[in-house]
């Protein structure tokens, strides 16, 4: 057997980097926003600085998250950036009116409490998940 034939072609070991390059970063941010919303409670006792620096570590590691979504959908085929294009932009359309709304719902006293980011960010995982297989359905 040739070297192709078992370690895939040369796109699909760059997909597959490409890919696990996402989901190292993916794991850091996630880890980094840990650190960033716990490590005040737990580690440094409310300290400014050491938030500050956590926040700043949990961005840098955001921005490196974010290049290597952009690396990893620039290695995808068409169709499959295309999917993921009709997935993103539904899911950004979505966040944009229903984040305004909830916001303004807020600021009017209709639903008790703050608008809370975590409640946006739920629903744009869930629209992006549901969109993606939708969209993925009707091109396959």
């Amino acid at each position: 057997m040739k070297d192709s034939e078992t370690n895939g072609t040369a796109w699909e070991r760059k997909l597959t980097s490409n890919t696990k390059r996402l989901a190292f970063w993916t794991a850091a941010w996630v880890l980094t926003m840990a650190l960033a919303n716990f490590g005040s409670i737990f580690i440094w006792s409310g300290d400014k600085l050491w938030s500050f620096l956590a926040i700043l570590l949990n961005t840098l590691v955001g921005v490196a998250m974010i290049l290597a979504n952009r690396r990893q959908l620039q290695s995808l085929d068409e169709m499959q950036q295309r999917i993921q294009r009709d997935a993103m932009g539904v899911t950004l359309g979505v966040g944009l009116v229903v984040g305004l709304s909830y916001s303004n719902l807020a600021l009017t006293d209709l639903i008790p409490g703050h608008a809370e980011i975590s409640v946006l960010v739920i629903i744009m995982g869930l629209t992006y998940g549901l969109t993606t297989l939708l969209v993925t359905r009707k091109y396959r």
